[in-house]
């Protein structure tokens, strides 16, 4: 793993609980009539509600970059399509870089909340924007993987054997192992 974001933690999970932990407490060290029912059932209540918060942004905001490729969310990009890391925005400039308004990676519609992009030339010409929390690291790790990526060798691709399909295909009429028509 050369980076890792996870998107959300699970410890997040806890605060709510032990919130009303402590509320309960300082009831029973005051003497007050303790809210048994109210401070367990909002305990629990915020630790749910928390719980779908931290699987939906392990599953959608995390970001990982391996040497073969990078998980932005769902989506995974081979670092062998990443043509070049774009330069970072200037501050002081006014104009918009163009990567700045291109597709967000991942399945969200744009970079997510306290995010910030890294733009990103794939080899067919288009641009993407990766992002992260991290944007330097992140940045720092592409600039690294996809010059380790463009120094290797590219793998040849094997020719499927005669007479079978590719994996996930159907096989033409005159592909079919048995021979008969359809």
């Amino acid at each position: 793993m050369l980076f890792a974001e996870p998107g959300a933690r699970w410890r997040s999970v806890a605060y709510g609980p032990v919130l009303c932990a402590i509320l309960l407490v300082v009831e029973l060290a005051t003497g007050a009539r303790p809210h048994w029912f109210a401070l367990i059932f909002c305990g629990v209540a915020i630790g749910g509600f928390v719980a779908l918060q931290v699987v939906a942004g392990q599953r959608h905001v995390s970001v990982e970059l391996t040497p073969e490729q990078l998980r932005q969310g769902t989506e995974l990009l081979p670092l062998r399509d990443i043509a070049a890391v774009l330069p970072e925005r200037d501050d002081d400039n006014w104009d918009d870089l163009d990567w700045e308004s291109a597709r967000a990676l991942g399945e969200l519609h744009g970079v997510p909340r306290r995010r910030t992009g890294v733009g990103l030339k794939l080899r067919n010409g288009a641009l993407v924007q990766g992002w992260a929390r991290d944007h330097r690291g992140l940045r720092a790790a592409l600039e690294a993987a996809v010059a380790d990526a463009a120094a290797k060798p590219a793998e040849p691709e094997e020719p499927a054997a005669r007479g079978a399909a590719a994996p996930g295909t159907v096989p033409a009429d005159d592909d079919r192992e048995d021979g008969a028509q359809r």
